[in-house]
């Protein structure tokens, strides 16, 4: 008798201590897991002010994300706090859209959604002197293509390799790369690396700069002529015929290429001071 009780006991004692469920306690659970719980937990709430504050919850939960985001930017000529800010309002709004089982875990659906508003402020209010868009746009390409071609050359590329890659010209890709200043201003009082002041030296290349400036818009809205005005353009202003001489060449009269010109200067004063026309 006392055999048979002395060899159930364990099996009984094993019993006991065994856990009734494996889910883990709320207060084991990461904070990411914490917000995600509770984002779940909004969706199926109808009080509206209770789903509210569920997801104001998550946010607090989550704030580290932001944070990430912020970090990644930094020395790039915005506050950190402002990039912080900018990030938490991109954590709202993935708060706000998020549905539990679609795609990943909420971090990895929040992420994109805070890095997208970081850039997309940085692209509205990140430029000191905001460049054309067009240089903007060529800007956003260069770091891609270039690391690309290093990974092809086992070098750094060269400005031409690259401009070559992309199929521009050097001059654009030059001030393209130079769109970077752009995003934090330094003071012209600042003393040059030879002496004087920076002002000096701005003076002295403000012609260079000017020129490339004006001959990347004029490429610009040359590119939105036709074939034929282009022609026209070239006639006229590169081999300086006459009015009668390009006439002969296209087969038409004086007075037509009088209006052609004035048409085709036209479109191109209209280019040169709206951008955004030859986009």
């Amino acid at each position: 008798m006392s055999q048979t009780t002395g060899a159930t006991a364990p099996s009984t004692t094993l019993a006991a201590i065994q856990p009734a469920s494996p889910t883990p306690a709320v207060g084991l659970m990461s904070p990411h897991d914490r917000a995600e719980a509770l984002l779940v937990q909004a969706l199926g709430v109808d009080d509206p002010d209770v789903a509210e504050s569920l997801r104001d919850e998550a946010v607090l939960l989550t704030l580290d994300l932001p944070e990430q985001v912020a970090r990644r930017y930094v020395g790039r000529g915005i506050e950190h706090d402002d990039l912080v800010q900018v990030g938490r309002l991109g954590l709202v709004k993935a708060v706000a859209g998020y549905r539990a089982g679609v795609g990943g875990c909420f971090a990895a659906y929040a992420m994109p959604t805070i890095s997208g508003e970081v850039k997309r402020h940085f692209r509205d209010c990140g430029w000191s002197v905001r460049p054309p868009r067009r240089l903007q746009e060529v800007r956003a390409l260069l770091g891609a293509e270039e690391e690309q071609l290093t990974q092809q050359l086992h070098r750094a590329p060269t400005r031409d390799e690259v401009a070559d890659g992309l199929g521009l010209d050097r001059d654009e890709v030059t001030l393209a790369k130079l769109c970077g200043s752009a995003y934090s201003a330094v003071s012209l009082d600042l003393p040059a690396e030879h002496g004087g002041a920076l002002v000096e030296a701005v003076a002295e290349e403000s012609a260079d700069i000017d020129r490339m400036l004006s001959l990347s818009s004029l490429r610009t809205a040359l590119a939105v002529l036709t074939e034929r005005e282009r022609l026209i353009i070239r006639l006229r202003f590169v081999e300086e015929r006459t009015q009668t001489e390009i006439g002969r060449v296209l087969g038409v009269s004086q007075m037509q290429v009088s209006r052609l010109l004035s048409a085709i200067l036209a479109r191109l004063r209209e280019g040169l001071t709206d951008p955004a026309w030859a986009a």
